[in-house]
């Protein structure tokens, strides 16, 4: 199981980005393969990977939408990826992961 954070400043301010890495850190060990942030203006995302489906770098999070207008960080397995990656294509979604299984 991965491990996410978040960090949000309702009132705007820039946030502390080693709060962030702390808390990534603390929960390192249910992400051994990969950690990544994402840093905004006031907000932050971070991800400890735990690589499941594609071992690749490709799917190293957060992951951003195809003009990196929106970022995401995810936990867990959709068990329908296939058929899901299949529509998205055909609506013209671009992937940069690959589906592979461990």
């Amino acid at each position: 199981m991965c491990g996410i954070a978040g960090l949000v400043n309702l009132d705007k301010r820039p946030i502390d980005k080693t709060i962030l890495e702390d808390m990534v850190g603390a929960e390192r060990h249910r992400g051994p393969d990969d950690i990544g942030f994402y840093h905004g203006s006031h907000f932050g995302l971070g991800h400890a990977r735990l690589a499941i489906i594609d071992l690749s770098q490709d799917a190293h999070q957060p992951m951003a939408n195809d003009d990196r207008t929106i970022y995401i960080i995810h936990n867990g397995e959709i068990y329908n990826y296939l058929e899901l990656r299949e529509e998205l294509k055909r609506l013209g979604h671009t992937f940069r992961s690959k589906a592979i299984r461990r």
